[in-house]
């Protein structure tokens, strides 16, 4: 018998609930003043450039999405029955995630809260990403839409957070000393004409610019290196994951496009994304030349006369 709209309604009502408050808290983490890019507390030598939290809107379409399809007898299943509670639990601890990323007081502390948060995210949206792959079979396109796709793109793009919250929570700062030591010189130059010739005007120092050290550079190429070989693994693992690739793929892209002033990450970044981009076009051709095989063997398996 198919389920009825009214069947779970508790659950129902409380994944609405809980998507206003993930909604909420994820917009006041991007767009309140003062905050750093993506909500993290700090910008470090990860951060990615801020077009990358696109992603967030876009999960929050399709989720809002499969809030509508769990009224419906076809959305029952993968919603209700298969994430079930999960699916609150994961909204609201998204948005613990984006009030300590977003505090303006205690950052040390809650950056600190901000990465053991997002590990608990990771942890829980792996678990429904895992049940989805195993137990779950796409049976029509709002599936797809509404019910893998969000997951996908969910679960790829929690792993780049957990780098950027561990590097906002135990990594250094970018230096801001060059941007300070340049409005001290413009402010010297201006005022110049008002003072006497031979005041001294302010000018950067050279020591006051300290790019990252080699532990920094290190850690960050083997977080880049892992950001690629997950994503690797999504496309060539199992039935293959090709948003969660992408979402990780451009993720080092954004992480060129920002880390621009840092050569070494700036141009590792760029190198991971070039293979990363790579591994994922080819298993999107693979993908496509496989169904074409498997079509054409339907056909030669088809009977001359019916």
């Amino acid at each position: 018998m198919p389920a009825h709209w009214k069947d779970s309604i508790v659950l129902k009502v409380v994944n609405v609930l809980a998507f206003v408050v993930f909604t909420t808290s994820n917009a006041y983490s991007s767009l309140a003043p003062g905050q750093a890019i993506g909500g993290a507390q700090k910008i470090t030598y990860i951060t990615p450039a801020p077009w990358l939290f696109v992603i967030w809107p876009i999960i929050h379409a399709l989720l809002l999405g499969a809030l509508i399809y769990q009224f419906f007898p076809a959305g029952y299943g993968p919603v209700i029955e298969t994430i079930g509670w999960r699916l609150p639990i994961l909204a609201l601890l998204t948005s613990l995630y984006s009030g300590f990323a977003a505090a303006q007081h205690s950052q040390t502390i809650n950056s600190i809260l901000a990465f053991v948060t997002i590990l608990l995210v990771a942890g829980l949206v792996s678990h429904i990403y895992r049940d989805l792959r195993v137990r779950h079979e796409n049976k029509n396109i709002f599936d797809v839409l509404f019910v893998s796709l969000p997951f996908s793109l969910f679960h790829g793009f929690v792993v780049v957070l957990v780098f950027v919250s561990a590097f906002s929570a135990f990594g250094r700062a970018k230096d801001v000393h060059v941007a300070s030591a340049l409005i001290e010189a413009v402010v010297g130059i201006a005022t110049r004409g008002h003072n006497h010739h031979d005041s001294p005007v302010l000018t950067p120092e050279p020591h006051q610019h300290h790019g990252p050290g080699i532990a920094t550079n290190v850690l960050v190429f083997l977080s880049l290196l892992f950001l690629e070989a997950t994503s690797a693994g999504y496309v060539f693992s199992g039935k293959g994951d090709a948003a969660g690739a992408a979402v990780i793929t451009f993720s080092l892209l954004a992480i060129f496009d920002y880390q621009r002033d840092t050569k070494f990450i700036h141009w590792s970044a760029l190198a991971f994304f070039i293979i990363s981009l790579i591994a994922l076009i080819r298993a999107l051709i693979a993908t496509y030349q496989n169904r074409g095989r498997i079509a054409l063997s339907d056909e030669e398996r088809a009977p001359l006369v019916a």
